[in-house]
């Protein structure tokens, strides 16, 4: 299978200075120390208000930072990185939280978790093997797979569609059919990056 043309790394896409600290990475760290703050408390104070509260901060600042990124044009792969890993963080952190309380949910919130931490994360950071800023940008390397994992409205299957069916319904076995749908995707798509194939820098003479 062949990838689509990768844009070149001095365009709007690609690889610019690297940096770790930005006004977008500052923004990411404080809204995953207060989201997890915050899904501590509501663990320790038996309080699922607390635990809806940390998952808007979570929200509310997956939003500010990537839109301060692009607005103030301080988009870098370690703030991509830095992003993806604390989502992982907030979203363990949220949905861990739910299970202590309201364990009747765990088994999909578990499957979530196993498709969210794992597959998605490898999926997530295989952006770094091109000349691409962040997988918002991987529709220059394979359109297909950026649909199904990184346009907006995959993202937002992907992060709040379940999370608001727990919360509002509480169905466990609607939410772990979505949850086991999404792993499924998300090992659809695996396989065709593989099918890609991951280019190693350097790696060719």
């Amino acid at each position: 299978m062949q990838a689509q043309p990768v844009a070149d790394p001095d365009d709007r896409y690609g690889v610019r200075d690297e940096r770790l600290l930005t006004g977008a990475t500052v923004i990411t760290g404080v809204r995953t120390i207060a989201s997890v703050a915050l899904a501590a408390a509501a663990a320790y104070e038996q309080s699922l208000t607390l635990l809806v509260v940390a998952l808007v901060v979570y929200w509310v600042g997956d939003m500010l930072d990537g839109f301060y990124a692009r607005v103030r044009d301080c988009e870098t792969r370690i703030g991509a990185v830095l992003d993806i890993m604390c989502d992982r963080f907030n979203a363990a952190a949220f949905y861990i939280g739910l299970a202590w309380l309201q364990p009747d949910l765990s088994p999909a919130i578990f499957v979530y978790l196993a498709e969210f931490m794992v597959v998605d994360f490898f999926l997530s950071i295989a952006f770094l093997a091109w000349p691409v800023r962040s997988p918002n940008y991987f529709f220059v390397v394979d359109r297909p797979t950026w649909v199904w994992n990184w346009s907006k409205p995959a993202k937002a299957v992907n992060s709040a569609l379940f999370a608001v069916l727990l919360l509002v319904t509480g169905w466990m076995w609607v939410g772990l059919a979505i949850a086991t749908a999404l792993l499924v995707l998300k090992c659809v798509s695996l396989h065709r990056l593989l099918r890609i194939g991951l280019p190693v820098p350097g790696g060719r003479g």
